[in-house]
């Protein structure tokens, strides 16, 4: 569980590092390794990438993190409460893109209307690869 917050925060630190200023630029997958195969590895998986990278040229880890609650609930509590559906991907991007309150208590979640709704799916489907299994 280490390893994804390492993973997050080293990706955060080379995307402010690299950010041109738009937010729907992924990094070259060659230029950042995922982590070191397990058995519930998913750095190969297309969403997992994508996802990642996006929440980490956000601002979205300064709120959250994987398996701890900062302002805003860890991501792997978000992920074990919402199935991976499609009905929860478009509300949890909605959410994003609009910001939120009272899911996880009186603290409102800040909206990013600047990002498109593709991009908030694919940072919400990495969330939810997250889950506990």
């Amino acid at each position: 569980m280490k390893k994804y917050f390492v993973t997050v925060a080293l990706l955060a630190v080379i995307a402010a590092c690299n950010n041109s200023g738009t937010e729907s630029e992924t990094p070259d997958s060659s230029s950042t390794e995922a982590p070191a195969a397990s058995s519930n590895d998913l750095s190969s998986n297309p969403d997992y990438q994508k996802g990642l990278a996006l929440v980490a040229s956000n601002d979205c880890l300064t709120c959250h993190k994987v398996d701890e609650k900062v302002t805003g609930p860890a991501y792997r509590d978000v992920a074990n409460k919402f199935e991976n559906t499609p009905e929860n991907v478009s509300m949890l991007a909605q959410k994003v893109i609009n910001g939120s309150v009272g899911v996880w208590g009186p603290v409102a979640m800040t909206p990013h209307p600047a990002l498109s709704q593709a991009d908030a799916e694919q940072m919400v489907k990495y969330i939810l690869l997250l889950r506990n299994k």
